[in-house]
C-alpha cells in the first residue's frame, strides 16, 4: 500500500491525467476499500483499526476527487503548481461572461418547458466543449496554467446547469 501522503493517482495506481476510465476507477476504489476496510483489522487491535479508518477516509476522499471531472481537473492543476483559486480569482473572458448573462436572461424569460430544455441542451454542449478543451490542455499540452481558466469556466457552467435543472424541476411539479 502507498503512503497516506501519496497523491490520488498514485494511491489508485493510475496514470496522472485528466482522461480516466470510470469503470477502472470504480473497480480500483472497491478493491482499495476491500483491502483497507476497518473490519478486516478487528483482530489486530484499536491502533490497526484507526489506521485502517484513516486509509478508508483517504481512499474515499481521493475517489470523490478523481471521479468528478471538475474536481479532477482542479486537482491536476494544483498538483502542477497552477491552483484554480476560484474563491478569489473569478476573472473570465468577456465573451464567456456575455454568454452566461445571455443564458441567465433567457432562463429568467423562459416560460415553457421547451425553452428551458433548449437552454439546458446548449449548456450541456458548452460543458462538453470545455471538458474537451480541459483534456487537451492537461493531457496533450500539459498547459496547467492555461487549463485553470477552463476549469473556472466549467465551475460557472455546472452552477448554471444546476440552476436550469432546478427551474426544470419547478415546471415538473
Amino acid at each position: 500500500m502507498k503512503s497516506l501522503q501519496s497523491n490520488d493517482f498514485e494511491l489508485f495506481g493510475l496514470a496522472q491525467g485528466f482522461a480516466q476510465d470510470r469503470a477502472v476507477l470504480d473497480a480500483r476504489w472497491k478493491d482499495l476499500q476491500r483491502q483497507m476496510h476497518p473490519d478486516k483489522f478487528a483482530d489486530q487491535g484499536s491502533a490497526a483499526q484507526r489506521l485502517a479508518m484513516q486509509w478508508s477516509v483517504r481512499i474515499n476522499e481521493a475517489y470523490q476527487r478523481l471521479k468528478d471531472p471538475l474536481k479532477r481537473a482542479a486537482y491536476l492543476c494544483e498538483l502542477h503548481g497552477a491552483p484554480v483559486n476560484a474563491e478569489n480569482n473569478t476573472a473570465m473572458p468577456a465573451a464567456f461572461l456575455m454568454q452566461q448573462m445571455a443564458w441567465r436572461e433567457a432562463m429568467d424569460d423562459a416560460s415553457t418547458l421547451e425553452d428551458l430544455e433548449e437552454i439546458s441542451r446548449q449548456c450541456k454542449q458548452a460543458v462538453h466543449e470545455v471538458l474537451s478543451k480541459i483534456e487537451q490542455l492537461l493531457d496533450q499540452s500539459q498547459d496547467y496554467s492555461g487549463a485553470v481558466g477552463q476549469v473556472r469556466a466549467l465551475m460557472f457552467l455546472e452552477r448554471f446547469a444546476a440552476d436550469v435543472n432546478a427551474r426544470l424541476d419547478q415546471l415538473d411539479l
